[in-house]
């Protein structure tokens, strides 16, 4: 598909392969390039990554302060396989 470079090398995905990839406004893509050629992959990590800041800084308070955290750990893993 041909695509145009925009103003501050700006570019529009193709819906297809917006829809098809499951893709939505915010998410993160990892570019790079090699031999001339131009990779986007999507990096859905960085989907969670504020979430999951907060969360350890809460489990480390905890930790300095006593408090079990087991339980605590073991539902944000579970939260981020299933999200």
């Amino acid at each position: 598909m041909l695509v145009e470079i925009r103003t501050g090398s700006q570019i529009t995905l193709p819906k297809e392969i917006v829809d098809s990839l499951g893709l939505n406004e915010g998410d993160k893509l990892y570019v790079s390039e090699k031999d001339g050629i131009i990779f986007m992959t999507p990096v859905t990590v960085y989907k969670y990554l504020d979430e999951l800041q907060s969360e350890l800084s809460e489990l480390k308070r905890n930790i300095s302060e006593g408090k079990p955290v087991l339980d605590r750990i073991d539902a944000l893993i579970e939260k981020l396989e299933n999200d």
